[in-house]
């Protein structure tokens, strides 16, 4: 497992710091509001910085991943504003940010990546347009995730990039203001964000950019769709017609105004604790089409039991309590399978999630991560070459380790739903994504009987 904290199977004592999962007490009835999508958000900044025009984000995400972002960005030389939003929605609104792009991104700075894949990927496509070096690390975990596929496809359109041989952060982009660009090969069955880093900042290459993509399928494909219609946004011509094949072309970027949604990700631990306690919850503003990978939610819980029902308000999710297993391939939404194991672990009947072996390389060994602590709270999980196999066992409390995985963090929540005495280590870590996660929780639970 990448970066494990402790021994599999080890201690299971509340130590400071961990978060004791509420039990739920009775069928729920909640509506919970979820702030923006990170992926749209920090695709918006992004695009925002290239732009040859300012931009207004509406909604955005504020969490560490956006606000790393964010703050890349400005050592880039854009400008990023809060301003108040047009409409009243309370005191607890986000303000929007007003994106002002340079003349010319600036060089000779350090951005802390943290542990946003978004921010380590995204950004050394965009530095090398910088007029200077630009010096990238992150969080100790963040120097295990892959890197070399990208820095040597920057390289192949005219990058100059030190990374020590590794294949891995700290790494060092020698920006020059420009780059030439043209038509590369790369294996991004590692990661999507590969495509996406280059397809984001490809249109101001001199040559515009053409990537291929060879060997295992791309996963979380939906993610490139995601850029793409980004990309279109901001009037970026980009053809995607043939397979593993994108093409953007040389022009300049329009600035945005848009409004970011929801993040479904996000939402996903919350809609499944509909099917735990039973009761219903309701997630307003769930967009009708989007390609947002979390959108797979709606098959899963249906297919897990749930009464699923999208309409103009929102998504609502009811269920009973009792969950069956389920036989799945999250390849494209690879994401949400803390969240499926979760629910799995507390279902009536076997399940299976497959294609999803590239979350190993995720903010930790995923795949691992999860087998360890189920298994320790007394489930029956077994790693596969692509996914888990698990099966029914009675399970007990214990401490659940997050290994600085969001992810991880909601799934041991959702555990605890049902299981009394299961504490989370390190809850913090789901700011990540999602600010106050844990008041979020204990809303939607309610006053307690």
């Amino acid at each position: 497992m990448s970066n494990p904290e402790h021994e599999p199977g080890t201690a299971s004592l509340l130590s400071v710091g961990d978060w004791v999962a509420p039990v739920a007490d009775g069928p729920l009835e909640a509506t919970v509001t979820l702030p923006g999508s990170k992926s749209l958000t920090n695709r918006y900044l992004v695009l925002s910085a290239l732009a040859c025009e300012r931009s207004r984000l509406r909604a955005p995400l504020r969490s560490r991943d956006t606000l790393l972002m964010a703050e890349a960005l400005r050592h880039l030389g854009v400008g990023i504003d809060d301003i108040p939003t047009e409409t009243d929605q309370g005191p607890d609104a986000v303000a929007d940010w007003l994106v002002t792009p340079p003349a010319r991104l600036s060089g000779d700075t350090t951005i802390d990546c943290g542990l946003a894949g978004t921010v380590m990927r995204f950004l050394p496509a965009v530095a090398v347009l910088a007029d200077g070096p630009v010096r990238f690390d992150g969080d100790p975990q963040a120097r295990v995730r892959p890197m070399g596929t990208l820095v040597e496809a920057l390289r192949r359109l005219g990058g100059s990039i030190e990374d020590g041989g590794t294949g891995h952060l700290p790494l060092t982009v020698h920006g020059t203001g420009r780059i030439p660009g043209g038509d590369v090969m790369m294996d991004a069955s590692a990661s999507s964000q590969f495509i996406s880093a280059l397809l984001l900042a490809g249109a101001r290459y001199d040559a515009g950019v053409t990537v291929r993509h060879t060997g295992e399928p791309v996963p979380s494909e939906p993610h490139i769709l995601m850029t793409v219609e980004t990309l279109r946004d901001t009037g970026v011509v980009v053809d995607d017609s043939e397979p593993n094949t994108w093409r953007v072309e040389p022009s300049e970027v329009n600035g945005l105004d848009v409004v970011v949604e929801p993040d479904l990700s996000n939402a996903a631990p919350f809609l499944a604790a509909a099917l735990v306690a039973g009761g219903s919850v309701h997630v307003p503003g769930w967009p009708q089409h989007t390609t947002q990978a979390g959108d797979m939610m709606r098959e899963i819980l249906d297919g897990m039991g749930g009464d699923v029902r999208l309409d103009r308000p929102g998504l609502t999710v009811a269920g009973s309590g009792e969950l069956v297993g389920i036989d799945i391939d999250l390849h494209d939404a690879a994401e949400l399978t803390p969240t499926v194991a979760a629910l799995a672990a507390l279902a009536s009947t076997p399940s299976r999630i497959r294609g999803v072996a590239h979350i190993r390389g995720h903010e930790t060994d995923r795949l691992a991560a999860l087998s360890t602590e189920l298994n320790a709270l007394g489930g029956h999980v077994v790693e596969t070459e692509d996914g888990l196999r698990i099966t029914p066992a009675p399970l007990h409390g214990g401490r659940f380790h997050s290994y600085h995985d969001h992810r991880m963090a909601t799934a041991g929540a959702i555990i605890g739903l049902r299981v009394p005495g299961v504490s989370v280590q390190d809850i913090g870590t789901t700011s990540k994504t999602l600010p106050d996660f844990v008041g979020l929780w204990d809303r939607m639970l309610g006053p307690r009987r």
